[in-house]
């Protein structure tokens, strides 16, 4: 049964073993070969949910817009991601006069490597990770600040002004809701006194999302902002910049920025999975059958990676200084009441299950606070619109 439990991680062992076993490998080459196995199957998820998510999103937006989606190719439409790639690699790559050449290649290669790093730390199930590093979650905020950098590179470099304006809300966007969800994720390891994504999920004998949904809240917004996915999508605003930061992107380098964004997509859905949702956990059954865990993580990914398209095909893009007025005047004062919160509730009382319920309360308690003085700031703010408009002259 322990083989089982960790099954993957001992199928890396025994093939490390198979590899020595030979005789003529010396052991950082078998160290190599084994490490560069797991970088490929990880590389492979990365690549192959894009086909998936793309396929699966344009059905979605489809039937909430009342329309059938792709349908053309093979049955159900199920090829038009594959006819995609095929017409996108036939393009030609262009580059624009008075562009910076090295600048604008390295962009698309800088922005997607970081996206598939994410994975190495990610618990796709019992036993099923790249590697277990005991600071996992900083390494995923760190490497979530490169795609900013690269996002400028293609901006700046592209010699297009559109390109530089969605180049520039990066910026003040990222920057703004980088901070709500990383206090998010230091309410989470203060609770669980962990980063590492493994011990994250141990701890997890009561979900987070049920004793912290206003952290939860708070981190799903900002990951929305994070992702530009819409009503957040202002970097690439299509009536308003064309097609934003990549504008002046063709071929090949135009389809790694769209990798990138649907790689993102699953990687924050598993990153919300595993800090909120319980990773592979539920109920007890990953215990009894191990071999389940990947795909009760697997299942919990598809929910949220439903509710990012469920919000972008119901909810209408928002002005640029709202967005930002609710970066700052709401989600970051409520991130710092959230860590106060579960750091005083988990400094007092002990047990897992009773930290949970009297979180929930104080959640709950929070949540009326939060609406009750957002009614009352809403009618001053309707009564003087209300006032400047029927002023006599």
């Amino acid at each position: 049964m322990e083989f089982v439990r960790d099954l993957f991680v001992n199928i890396g062992t025994w093939f490390s073993g198979w590899l020595a076993g030979l005789g003529f490998l010396p052991g950082w080459a078998v160290e190599l070969i084994t490490d560069l196995g797991g970088v490929i199957i990880l590389v492979i998820i990365g690549l192959c949910s894009v086909l998936f998510l793309t396929l699966g999103e344009r059905k979605v937006i489809g039937r909430i817009q009342d329309r059938p989606g792709p349908n053309r190719w093979g049955p159900f439409g199920i090829f038009q991601p594959v006819a995609d790639g095929i017409k996108m690699l036939t393009k030609e790559d262009i580059v624009p006069s008075g562009a910076d050449y090295w600048m604008h290649l390295l962009a698309p290669i800088v922005i997607i490597i970081p996206a598939l790093l994410i994975y190495a730390v990610l618990p796709f199930g019992a036993g099923l990770r790249g590697t277990d590093l005991n600071i996992g979650i900083l390494y995923i905020v760190a490497l979530g600040s490169i795609g900013t950098i690269a996002i400028l590179m293609a901006g700046w470099s592209s010699n297009n002004k559109y390109a530089l304006l969605g180049a520039f809300r990066v910026v003040a966007q990222l920057v703004s809701y980088e901070i709500p969800m990383v206090l998010s994720i230091v309410a989470v390891v203060l609770l669980s006194g962990s980063m590492s994504m493994v011990d994250i999920v141990e701890g997890q004998a009561v979900p987070y999302i049920v004793a912290m949904p206003l952290v939860f809240l708070v981190y799903m917004v900002a990951a929305f902002a994070e992702l530009y996915r819409a009503p957040f999508d202002m970097i690439e605003a299509d009536s308003e910049l064309v097609a934003g930061y990549f504008t002046e992107y063709s071929g090949m380098k135009f389809v790694m920025f769209f990798m990138a964004e649907y790689i993102n997509l699953l990687a924050v859905a598993g990153i919300i999975t595993t800090l909120f949702l319980g990773g592979w956990r539920f109920f007890g059954l990953e215990r009894l059958l191990p071999l389940l865990s990947p795909f009760i993580f697997l299942a919990k990914c598809v929910v949220v990676v439903f509710l990012f398209w469920w919000v972008r095909g119901t909810f209408p893009r928002i002005r640029i200084d709202h967005l930002l007025a609710l970066a700052w005047k709401f989600l970051v004062p409520l991130a710092l009441v959230n860590l106060m919160v579960v750091g005083l509730v988990d400094k007092l009382v002990e047990g897992a299950v009773l930290t949970a319920i009297l979180l929930l309360v104080a959640n709950v308690v929070e949540a009326v606070v939060v609406l009750v003085i957002l009614s009352v700031v809403g009618r001053k703010t309707r009564s003087k619109r209300l006032q400047r408009i029927t002023r006599p002259g």
